[in-house]
């Protein structure tokens, strides 16, 4: 019985020494955890109302709901008396040694950063980057930038690898020249040649008449003579004008009898 009464006892000391704080621990996180995904939330807000870059957001409203959460739980830590200072010692130590063994991604996290205070491309802009990977961009994340190809593949590239290579921004200027090349053979008309590709140009519902599409001899190859023409259109409608040249070109040229010469072999026989 006299056991039975100490553990009582003990029980009861523990529960008053040690139930209050908690209980205040675990309201005070509930609490620190509701405020920490308001304030984000109103700084969403407060960035959307502001206008700032929708690039930029996703980053910023990442490190206000870490920092807080890092703080909420820093102060549920003192709450049990645990010394703060001793455990952001240790914190750093170990976030040290991660920084030692993760430096490649610390060089993407970087690398993100810089993408998005120098902002060479922004989301949607079609781009080539990584080496030559093209596409649209979803998103520039904080090691990652996300490209979406013409057949909807999803391209992974590490921040690092874009800005350790050329980067060109086709969406860059609102408007782009489509550069094409189309080869007649050498009996063909030149005159006649260029005022099919213009016409074609003309009727292409993407192309803009202000820069005026040219058309120039580019190369006397060795079996065609290479026509060289720009027609510009908006960033976005550049495939959509690329694709219709092509393909209406070659059918003009086909209807007016100008040959489109391909490689070929000629072989004599001698009896």
């Amino acid at each position: 019985m006299f056991e039975l009464d100490g553990i009582q006892d003990n029980l009861s000391n523990f529960i008053a020494t040690y139930g209050l704080k908690v209980i205040g621990a675990i309201l005070a996180l509930i609490i620190g955890l509701w405020l920490a995904g308001y304030i984000t939330r109103l700084s969403r807000k407060t960035f959307n109302k502001g206008k700032l870059d929708k690039d930029v957001q996703p980053f910023l409203l990442s490190l206000i709901n870490i920092g807080l959460k890092v703080m909420v739980l820093l102060a549920v830590a003192g709450m049990f008396g645990i010394q703060t200072t001793s455990f952001i010692a240790v914190f750093s130590a170990l976030a040290f040694a991660i920084g030692l063994a993760l430096q490649g991604s610390l060089g993407h996290f970087a690398s993100g950063v810089l993408l998005l205070v120098f902002k060479p491309y922004s989301v949607g802009d079609l781009v080539t980057i990584g080496g030559g990977e093209t596409g649209r961009v979803k998103a520039i994340q904080i090691f990652n930038t996300v490209l979406v190809t013409l057949d909807n593949k999803h391209i992974i590239v590490p921040n690092g690898v874009v800005t350790s290579n050329v980067i060109t921004n086709i969406s860059g200027q609102g408007i782009i020249g489509v550069e094409l090349t189309f080869g007649i053979g050498y009996n063909d008309s030149i005159d006649k040649a260029r005022e099919i590709i213009l016409r074609v140009g003309k009727e292409c519902p993407w192309v803009l008449d202000d820069p005026a599409q040219g058309v120039v001899v580019a190369e006397l190859a060795d079996s065609s003579v290479n026509l060289a023409t720009r027609p510009f259109s908006k960033s976005e409608h550049y495939w959509d004008t690329f694709f219709y040249m092509q393909e209406n070109v070659k059918k003009a040229f086909d209807a007016e009898g100008v040959s489109i010469p391909f490689p070929q072999m000629d072989v004599h026989m001698d009896q």
